[in-house]
């Protein structure tokens, strides 16, 4: 039963990593990002309160994420395993999560942190050219990421389940770092 969380900053490869293991395995990748980017598409309610935040490089606040993520680790497909990424980046969240998952019957999961230095998340941003990723944009990002972000990694480093994997290397080599932890 593969049940993984992904901590790293923006632009340490989450997404790419998670979709990577996620279709290998035949599980689900949930992200956040997605959902929220799928909500602002389709202008769902909850689409339309996360664009207000987002468009300022704000944090969507943790009860509208909390929702969504609930809504989804309920559905079925979620039963044999999961992928979360972008999800939770409190420790205010994770608290959540931790409750969640003992109510779903879903414990046991594992936490990989990506860790990435900041001059090659902004490279990698800037590459990636998304119409909100501006220099200055990208850095109030990692700055918001440091600080909400940093003590979750102190919060599952306590429980036991944090594992960190040096992100700044190539897809393949994080890719086989990755599968060697889980593995273990």
């Amino acid at each position: 039963m593969t049940r993984l969380i992904f901590l790293g900053p923006p632009g340490a490869g989450k997404g790419t990593q998670a979709k990577t293991l996620a279709d290998e395995w035949n599980i689900p990748h949930i992200s956040t990002g997605d959902i929220l980017r799928q909500g602002l598409k389709d202008q769902t309610p909850l689409g339309v309160k996360a664009q207000s935040y987002m468009d300022k490089g704000e944090l969507v606040p943790d009860e509208l994420v909390q929702e969504m993520v609930q809504e989804r680790l309920s559905q079925v497909d979620t039963k044999s395993g999961w992928i979360l990424d972008g999800f939770p980046r409190t420790v205010n969240q994770a608290v959540f999560l931790e409750k969640l998952l003992r109510i779903l019957n879903q414990n046991g999961e594992k936490v990989v942190n990506l860790d990435v230095p900041d001059e090659t998340v902004i490279a990698r941003l800037l590459e990636r050219g998304r119409k909100d990723d501006s220099e200055e944009v990208i850095r109030r990002r990692l700055e918001v990421y440091r600080s909400e972000t940093a003590p979750l990694i102190d919060f599952y480093s306590s429980r036991q389940t944090l594992v960190s994997i040096n992100g700044n290397q190539s897809l393949e080599e994080v890719t086989a770092e990755l599968k060697k932890v889980i593995a273990s």
